[in-house]
């Protein structure tokens, strides 16, 4: 018997040698990674196991408001902020980050009930389309002599504060997301404020220096 089990001792041993399965540790699975170039609009809905995935953290601003960016997104965000403070003397905080396709869909039902469909639709995301769920948006608003500027009508006329801001995007891995005259590419209407990070700095000056969308830049680089 003894014999036996020292046969099959030496067997397993030569089986490891050449690669058998059987001494193998199990292995973990490892999760998968995140896509920062994903494109998500009203043509290219979220990954469907998006949200079970994606490592997100809280961002506290100087208005004491907490937000929720994915992680390589938010320290980036953390540099261009401090960059722009420091450097340029403009200010900007956090106005809207992540946002679950959940809480898409009750800001969805209240403005169509409020405002109706086509005024919806015009103005909100269909749930599952936006890029907020991605937590690689960030929206910003500015703080200018000590007042907050969130309104659309007035951050779009701060254009002389919001270039120096579009100037610093790249250097840290964002790219304007929706840039005016390319409403008809991406599907929306210019926004100084909505940037996206791609974790790509070389990527996203490419993008910026030639003035293309997202979308534009994924079709040329299939």
């Amino acid at each position: 018997m003894k014999k036996i089990r020292n046969i099959f001792i030496v067997v397993m041993i030569i089986a490891c040698m050449f690669g058998g399965t059987a001494c193998k540790k199990d292995e973990k699975k490892e999760e998968p990674k995140t896509d920062y170039m994903v494109l998500v609009n009203k043509e290219s809905k979220l990954p469907e196991d998006w949200e079970s995935r994606i490592d997100l953290v809280e961002v506290y601003t100087g208005l004491d408001e907490t937000y929720q960016v994915e992680k390589k997104t938010a320290e980036a965000y953390k540099k261009l902020r401090d960059d722009l403070r420091e450097n340029d003397h403009v200010i900007i905080e956090l106005d809207s980050t992540y946002r679950t396709v959940t809480k898409q869909q009750e800001i969805w039902d209240s403005f169509l009930k409020e405002y109706g469909e086509e005024y919806t639709k015009k103005y909100v995301a269909v749930p599952g389309t936006s890029e907020h769920h991605t937590g690689l948006a960030i929206d910003v608003k500015l703080v200018k002599e000590g007042k907050i500027i969130a309104d659309n009508d007035e951050m779009n006329a701060e254009k002389e504060l919001f270039s120096k801001v579009h100037a610093k995007l790249a250097k840290y891995g964002f790219i304007l997301r929706y840039p005016e005259g390319k409403e008809d590419v991406t599907g929306y209407g210019a926004e100084v404020w909505h940037f996206r990070y791609i974790d790509n700095s070389e990527v996203a000056k490419e993008i910026m220096d030639k003035g293309i969308t997202l979308e534009e830049y994924l079709e040329k680089n299939k």
